[in-house]
């Protein structure tokens, strides 16, 4: 019966209707759109601790004193006593210049002070005399005033003769060049044996005194006002006098140099111009800073960077550097919600502290940013978020550690 002609026809025409029934339904179930999975991405919570907001600056170092050491005398360089680079003392020796002229100054010096107070002696003892003598008649007035003016005139040479001997000494006393300030001498300019100090007064060395050590920088006029608000809520809360010198205002300063992660150096405010440049617009202020040790921690001459403390913020958020975008309207975080969707949220960015940028607004605590996968987050869009400590923070640093361990 099967094999009846008819019979197979409409096996055949069966199978053909249940074959293309079957494309059918797999070509609209190919058809149907499926959603791709949210993206995964990596959030974390805000870091909230008491940070310090700061000023930065840069500035110079400069040494506390420099002094040119130069022969006030003139005459042959006789002998050096130091060594280039050392350190010395005020009073210490350095160089001595032919002292044999002025050893003989000084003795014809001395010499016309012995003759003039002879002189001022006979003149004395001769005015004496007549005085005792006009008054029996045996001199007239005028003799006695020839004898005053006399005498007189050998005073006046006397305190001249000691005058002229006081140089003597004085340019005596400069053939011996010593240190006036304690500190690191130079190199030496001259060599024994050439002449100095002939037509003007010859460089010989200079001495720098390290400790302590100025740094100084220039502050804008903006800054300049908020530092004057500061210090006027500083004197109405009696911590400080208005009259006050700003050195006894022990207002800190931070320093750190090319070699230094940081700000390892800490002083003290010392001294603001009394005026701001109108061509700059900026102050001029001086910071000290203690540089004991040897070598000493800081050089003049150095390019420094500062910082000022200002104001104290108890409960600051601050999140990863690398999770705040930019875009035409400003700054912003992406921000994952309760129901893992991203918002694009405008924030107002504040100082970086150890890697970390203080958000000043636009967020608050316990919500989560995006600081990995930023690529991937659309706002408005859903994510898969994998919670992870803030990069930077302690949390993120100690997890490291653990994992490396």
């Amino acid at each position: 019966m099967l094999n009846h002609p008819v019979t197979r026809g409409i096996c055949g025409l069966s199978l053909a209707v249940g074959l293309a029934a079957s494309l059918t339904a797999c070509q609209q179930q190919a058809n149907e759109y499926v959603p791709p999975p949210p993206p995964p991405v990596t959030v974390a919570m805000p870091v909230q601790r008491e940070v310090t907001d700061y000023l930065e600056y840069t500035g110079a170092t400069r040494a506390a004193q420099t002094v040119e050491i130069r022969a006030r005398v003139s005459g042959f360089l006789e002998s050096m006593h130091f060594e280039p680079g050392a350190t010395v003392n005020a009073g210490d020796l350095l160089f001595v210049i032919d002292p044999r002229p002025y050893e003989a100054r000084v003795a014809a010096a001395e010499a016309e002070v012995a003759n003039g107070k002879a002189l001022l002696a006979k003149a004395e003892s001769d005015f004496q005399r007549k005085a005792l003598a006009i008054k029996k008649g045996a001199v007239t007035e005028a003799d006695l005033v020839a004898s005053r003016a006399e005498r007189d005139a050998a005073e006046a040479g006397v305190r001249a003769a000691e005058a002229s001997l006081l140089q003597a000494q004085l340019d005596l006393a400069y053939t011996q060049v010593t240190a006036p300030i304690s500190g690191r001498l130079g190199r030496n300019r001259v060599d024994v044996g050439n002449l100095v100090g002939q037509s003007e007064p010859t460089l010989l060395t200079n001495i720098t005194q390290y400790d302590p050590m100025y740094a100084y920088f220039n502050m804008n006029e903006r800054d300049l006002l908020r530092m004057l608000a500061i210090h006027r809520s500083r004197v109405e809360q009696g911590d400080v006098s208005v009259d006050q010198p700003l050195r006894e205002a022990k207002i800190p300063l931070f320093l750190g140099d090319a070699s230094a992660q940081g700000y390892p150096h800490q002083g003290w405010m010392d001294f603001a111009e009394s005026a701001v440049d109108p061509t700059t617009g900026t102050i001029e202020l001086r910071a000290v800073f203690d540089n004991t040790g040897q070598p000493p921690m800081l050089y003049p001459g150095l390019f420094v960077r500062l910082k000022l403390p200002v104001a104290e913020r108890e409960s600051a958020l601050l999140v990863s550097e690398r999770a705040v975008g930019a875009d035409p309207a400003g700054r912003y975080l992406l921000v994952v919600g309760a129901d893992d969707v991203v918002e694009q949220r405008p924030v107002q960015l504040g100082q970086l502290h150890d890697g970390l940028r203080v958000i000043l607004k636009g967020l608050e605590p316990g919500e989560r940013v995006v600081v990995n996968g930023l690529q991937r987050a659309r706002p408005g869009a859903k994510v898969a978020p994998t919670e992870a400590p803030m990069p930077g923070s302690e949390d993120a640093k100690a997890t490291a550690t653990a994992e490396q361990g």
